[in-house]
């Protein structure tokens, strides 16, 4: 814990030492006198229709082209980080791994990620890795916090991604390449226009590739996007396409020091940076959405919009203690639509009323592998479902000073039935800068399609069974903004709990199966600031705090050792503990410089407090008991430098973790094949890197 008081005092310190000039005098008018964090910026993730900040009873953020690319963040989930309540999860930052985008404590597959309104959530897992994302292509993120299944369904807190579009009267252009450590390179395209009065494309291109900070961790990886638009007064027309294509290693942990290399058949398995040499993953995604809106009267509005996700991944492994090992390729099918309308019967008054349909399709062939790594059985699984939504919501604000908002919809799953979720908000504006938030409502997450059909075999199989989680979810929040919208302050508390969690457990044979138990809930707070720009620097600060707990089976006694052979009159007993992967304690800052001759410095710092892993160990044969592993807390700070050259040129260089901090992201068990000792190792942080890039923009 000191060590997070210690980054937090030396940040503060830093940042007022540079910011003291601009504090003691009046405030300079830098390239962006109107500042960035007001009020009245607007948002339309949180209620399907453009909204102000100040009149949403949800915590939100929201992050532009130019917040975007401040930092020298190089991924979504990197950005994204900064954030307050938000935790960004990878395997240890190797290229390939997935980052997964957790909020306020809730698992991954609790985030409904959008692209251009289109769901992009592995229906497999239930997860989004957004690293797959380019990030130069993205207009806006909008992020809201709290109960929102009741417009997007299974999820508590969603995410809109918006990719780039034209602009009237303007041709954008822009060609990037950069190279950087670990033989990183990068080339970038992107090019948009209105061909027309009323018609304009957007396409970009990226192409990156990497050898990765130890053995096995490359990424190839290409992708594309293109978005056509069509404008006229009150209506809006647009239809995005993306396609991605991307292969990757997947180290494992990193294995115990003094490890040596170790082969079956001449071929090297792992080595002492690798626990798994051999194991590769691959993905193909396509995306394609159209949307329709408009507003043909003051009193009537409307949105429709359809889409197709298809994604493909292929993973092989093969294990060290035989040279056996399989390969799976599973496919993801998406297709949805979803639309709604707004009603203005009254000024005071507002009505969406809405509806949802997806079909959704799943199939895994697998391969197993024999010890020579050929294929030695095939089998092929597949399942389909749908899911449909109703929803209404209602606003009515008789004053400037208040408006309440109150909704339900009413879900249908072909699988675990239906769900009735409502929610409440509540918004007071005491003050043209301030704003006071209630929110309040129901949320559920659907069993994933892993969850529900996975392939029986000798240690794992799906439970068409389950039934969904559901809880509630609320939280209060304030928000002020200060001279002109030179500084902005929020604090938000939450709390949120689910019932019925679904955790894999062992059945009597031994073999692992997902169940509903118990749940588990959290409480905690988030403290956001924002100054400047005053003299053409601006600081941003946020801390969150996370209070997660979850129950869990104890087991006591096991008659046959691990993994658990349990006889059928076993009994265990549910025990409630800190919840796993979860810090209590995150803090993040963000100081730019920017000035009118181009140049801009982004300095950021980064505290995760520790966490915890929790595992079944045998202690002495028969007894077991739940051991929780810890990972140490850690900082990490990176740092972005840019110039403007020329009007139209970029030369920009970035350095990640640049004191080279040491930390670890999960903890896994890695097995000697020679003597069996099992010891418990990490996926590894990525060290120093640096990586410089020029652009050219017109």
């Amino acid at each position: 814990m000191m060590k997070f008081y210690q980054v937090c005092v030396s940040f503060f310190i830093f940042a007022s030492l540079m910011m003291s000039p601009a504090l003691c005098f009046a405030a300079g008018e830098g390239p962006d006198h109107r500042g960035s964090f007001i009020l009245d910026d607007m948002i339309v993730t949180a209620t399907k229709k453009p909204e102000k900040r100040k009149d949403i009873p949800n915590a939100v953020i929201i992050l532009d082209e130019a917040t975007l690319g401040e930092s020298g963040a190089k991924t979504i989930g990197e950005r994204l980080a900064n954030e307050s309540g938000i935790f960004w999860r990878t395997y240890g930052n190797y290229a390939g791994a997935a980052q997964e985008i957790h909020i306020r404590g809730m698992k991954g597959n609790a985030t409904q990620v959008f692209l251009n309104g289109a769901n992009i959530n592995s229906l497999s897992l239930g997860l989004t890795d957004v690293g797959k994302i380019p990030m130069n292509n993205i207009e806006r993120i909008e992020i809201v916090k709290g109960a929102g299944s009741l417009l997007y369904g299974s999820g508590a807190g969603t995410i809109n991604i918006i990719t780039k579009g034209p602009k009237k009267d303007k041709m954008d252009l822009s060609i990037s390449a950069g190279f950087g450590s670990q033989n990183t390179y990068q080339i970038s395209a992107e090019n948009g226009m209105f061909l027309t009065k009323n018609f304009g494309y957007y396409a970009a291109a990226n192409r990156t590739e990497t050898d990765g900070f130890r053995s096995n961790s490359n990424l190839r990886q290409s992708d594309a996007s293109l978005k056509l638009v069509f404008n006229r007064p009150n209506f809006d027309a647009s239809l995005s396409g993306s396609y991605l294509d991307r292969s990757y290693g997947m180290p494992g942990v990193k294995p115990p020091a003094g490890t040596q290399d170790y082969y079956v058949g001449g071929l090297r398995f792992y080595d002492n940076e690798s626990s798994a040499l051999l194991d590769t993953g691959s993905d193909k995604d396509q995306q394609i959405s159209a949307e329709v809106k408009g507003q043909p009267s003051q009193w009537f509005g409307y949105d429709l919009t359809g889409y197709f996700t298809k994604m493909k991944n292929r993973t092989y492994r093969r294990y060290a203690y035989n040279g056996s090992g399989n390969d799976y390729l599973t496919v993801n099918e998406v297709l949805g639509a979803t639309g709604h309308i707004d009603l203005y019967p009254f000024s005071v008054a507002k009505l969406l009323l809405g509806a949802e349909y997806k079909d959704l399709g799943w199939q895994v062939d697998s391969n197993l592998l024999d010890s020579n790594g050929l294929p030695d059985s095939y089998r092929s699984d597949e399942a389909h479902l749908f899911t449909k939504g109703f929803f209404a919501e209602a606003e009515y604000r008789p004053s400037k000073y208040v408006k309440a908002l109150a909704g339900i919809r009413h879900e249908k799953h072909a699988t675990f039935g239906s769900e009735n979720i409502p929610v409440f908000g509540l918004v007071i504006n005491p003050t043209e800068k301030t704003v006071l938030k209630f929110n309040h409502g129901k949320h559920f997450m659907a069993p994933t399609f892993n969850d529900l059909y996975y392939p029986a075999d000798l240690l794992y199989k799906g439970n068409e069974n389950l039934k969904a989680e559901s809880g509630w979810n609320s939280d209060v929040t304030i928000e002020q903004s200060f001279f002109h919208d030179k500084i902005f302050l929020a604090l938000s508390a939450f709390r949120w709990n689910i019932d019925d969690k679904i955790q894999w457990e062992p059945d009597s044979q031994g073999v692992y199966s997902p169940v509903n138990l118990a749940g588990y809930e959290a409480k905690g707070a988030e403290a956001e600031v924002k100054i400047g720009p005053f003299y053409d620097v601006t600081l941003a600060l946020t801390y969150t705090y996370t209070d997660a707990e979850e129950e869990s089976r104890a087991y006591t006694r096991m008659d046959y050792g691990w993994p658990p052979f349990l006889p059928p009159d076993f009994q265990y007993t549910m025990a409630k503990s800190r919840a796993s992967y979860t810090p209590e304690h995150q803090f993040k800052g963000l100081l730019t410089y920017k000035n009118a001759s181009g140049l801009t410095i982004a300095a950021t710092a980064i505290y995760v407090g520790d966490m915890v892993r929790h595992r079944p160990e045998t202690t002495a044969y028969p007894d077991v008991q739940m051991v929780a592993d810890r990972l140490d807390d850690y900082w990490a700070a990176d740092i972005k430098i840019e110039q403007r050259l020329f009007k139209n040129w970029l030369i920009s260089l970035t350095g990640k973790n640049i004191f080279d901090k040491g930390y670890d992201t999960y903890l896994e068990s890695f097995t000697d094949p020679l003597t069996y000792k099992s010891t418990m190792c990490g996926y590894p942080g990525a060290g120093r890197s640096l990586f410089g890039a020029v652009t050219y923009k017109f």
